[in-house]
């Protein structure tokens, strides 16, 4: 629910504050608010999540891919029903996406855990 609140937001690189999120920084701000620390980029925490299977995923989980060449560049917050939550790129909004995107699932790296 923290998350969803944070539609609309508007994507500021680096941002991890209500003025403007990035990827990581919108993951970030949401599990602080629940007392999770979490590292910074979108790398940092593919390598510190517990890694979990697509079939395992609840809500609150994180779903990471490689946008840009072979590195993990992007993450997002699982939402439940096959959705997820994410700050996408400059110009852009926060917003839903569904994990059968075309564009996103071609790009999934894995899924992890904080919680």
């Amino acid at each position: 629910m923290r998350a969803i609140s944070q539609l609309g937001k508007p994507y500021v690189w680096g941002g991890a504050d209500l003025e403007g999120f990035d990827c990581s920084g919108l993951v970030r701000f949401i599990y602080d608010q629940v007392g999770i620390p979490v590292p910074r980029t979108a790398a940092e925490q593919f390598s510190a999540a517990k890694p979990i299977e697509l079939a395992g995923l609840k809500p609150g989980d994180l779903l990471f891919f490689r946008t840009q060449g072979r590195r993990i560049s992007h993450v997002a917050i699982y939402t439940g029903e096959g959705r997820f939550i994410h700050a996408p790129r400059t110009g852009s909004l926060v917003e839903f996406r569904m994990l059968d995107d075309e564009y996103y699932r071609a790009r999934l790296a894995g899924a992890g855990r904080f919680l």
